[in-house]
Formats: C-alpha cells, sequence, structure tokens
C-alpha cells in the first residue's frame, strides 16, 4: 500500500501528474487543488497518498494536505461516491469551503460543483455532517475568511456569472487571486481574476 510519494515532477495536465522515484514514474490523481501547488516539471513533489485497489485496476490519488485526503476518504465511504466523483468535488471546491457546506448541509453550494446532483449533495450533507474529525473542522474553522473578504468573494461569482463563466472555474480563480491580493479593492480583483482565467 502507498501512503506517500515523495521525487520529481516528471508530467503534470489537470487532474494527472507523474511522479518520478528513482526512475519509476507513478500516475497519480490529483484534484485541482493539489494540481496548482504541486510546481512545474522538473522540481521536487511530495504527495499524500491514497491506494484504492479495485478487481482490475490499481489507483493512486495524491494530495497536497492532510485535509485533502482526509476529506476525499470520507467521500468515498459514502454510498455511491466512487474516487473519481470525490476527485470532482475536491476540484470543484475549496476543502475549507466543502467542510463549511457539509457542516450547514448547504445543498445549493454543494449541487454548484459540477457532476454532484440534489440526491448526491443531500448524502454527502447527511452523511458527513457528523462524522467530519475534530482536525478537519478545526483547519476549516481557521480559513474562514474576514466578512469583508467573504463580501468581495461573491461580489466577483456573482460578476464572472454574469460573464458567462463556470462557478466552480470562477471560484478556483477567485480563490488564488485573493490569497495572492487579499487587499485588493473589487476592480483590481476583477482584473486579477479574468487574466488568471484567460491564460
Amino acid at each position: 500500500m502507498i501512503a506517500r510519494l515523495a521525487g520529481t515532477l516528471a508530467e503534470k495536465t489537470p487532474g494527472r501528474i507523474i511522479v518520478d522515484v528513482q526512475g519509476v514514474g507513478y500516475d497519480v490523481q490529483v484534484p485541482l487543488s493539489t494540481f496548482y501547488v504541486v510546481g512545474e516539471p522538473g522540481g521536487a513533489v511530495t504527495l499524500r497518498v491514497h491506494t484504492h485497489v479495485r478487481e482490475d485496476v490499481i489507483g493512486l490519488y495524491g494530495f497536497a494536505t492532510t485535509l485533502e485526503q482526509e476529506l476525499f476518504e470520507r467521500l468515498i465511504s459514502i454510498s455511491g461516491i466512487g474516487p473519481k466523483l470525490a476527485l470532482a468535488v475536491l476540484s470543484g471546491i475549496e476543502p475549507p469551503d466543502l467542510v463549511r457546506a457539509i457542516r450547514a448541509q448547504d445543498v445549493g453550494r454543494l449541487t454548484a460543483i459540477p457532476g454532484v446532483g440534489k440526491k448526491t449533495a443531500e448524502r454527502i450533507g447527511l452523511e458527513l455532517k457528523d462524522r467530519l474529525p475534530p482536525s478537519v473542522r478545526a483547519v476549516a474553522d481557521a480559513a474562514q475568511p474576514e466578512r469583508g473578504e467573504d463580501d468581495l468573494r461573491t461580489d466577483l461569482v456573482s460578476a464572472l456569472l454574469n460573464l458567462g463563466y463556470q462557478r466552480a472555474a470562477a471560484e478556483k480563480a477567485i480563490d488564488r487571486e485573493l490569497r495572492a491580493t487579499p487587499d485588493a479593492p473589487f476592480e483590481q480583483a476583477l482584473r486579477g481574476v479574468l487574466r488568471s482565467l484567460m491564460k
């Protein structure tokens, strides 16, 4: 059972990376939250790994943080949610936001994630609300945005949806921009997010 990989990032495409460990290339599926932070090919990379074994395949799922891995493992413990959908969930919402949505049983927020329907969203909220460990809840609470940032984020999401962008892509770009320039006014932040989305 592989639990951790440390090596050189050989290749990366959204949702999938190859880690070279002493000449052996490991094909690892990752959520977008991990994809964005692993760096560029040729650099060193260390991932926490969940090894998923089925009759016909052994799949490796990699995560940059303990929070991502714990949420992934909680999600796949729900009947009807496999690794592919669990990765889609983690790719469609930042982990602290996912924890908050689960705790609030926010079906609307969860169904905004591509691939998650109403019944699946209800099941995620119902089954995980009281099963999130204290460490996961603490990380989400620590990442709670300031009220001003929350308002700015809401305004940016609304603007991008009105421009025709998908919610998941918009929220990822907004999160990156707000981490880079947390004190930016709306107009500056919107320009930065649009630049990011056009790359």
